[in-house]
């Protein structure tokens, strides 16, 4: 279905094309997962100290994930795109 959308599209006068909207669509869902990875972690009763909001994964693996997407869609929006015969 998302390659029919990206067919049906007339990109002339976008400044982006579609190769560079599809990488846009993967750092964005870079992002998202990474947003994901760092729910959770709370405690049933907020008078008990839970430590798992401090796990490897919310303190460290995720941030990365988002900054990675963030990064990368710094590169799709910079990317030229290949030029056409």
């Amino acid at each position: 279905m998302i390659k029919k959308i990206f067919n049906d599209l007339n990109m002339d006068g976008f400044a982006l094309r579609k190769e560079n909207l599809k990488l846009l669509l993967i750092g964005l869902g870079i992002v998202i997962f990474g947003f994901l990875l760092m729910m959770g972690g709370k405690s049933s009763d907020p008078k008990i100290y839970n430590p798992e909001i401090y796990s490897f994964r919310r303190i460290q693996l995720a941030p990365m994930v988002v900054l990675f997407g963030f990064l990368f869609e710094i590169y799709a929006i910079m990317k030229k795109p290949k030029t056409e015969k």
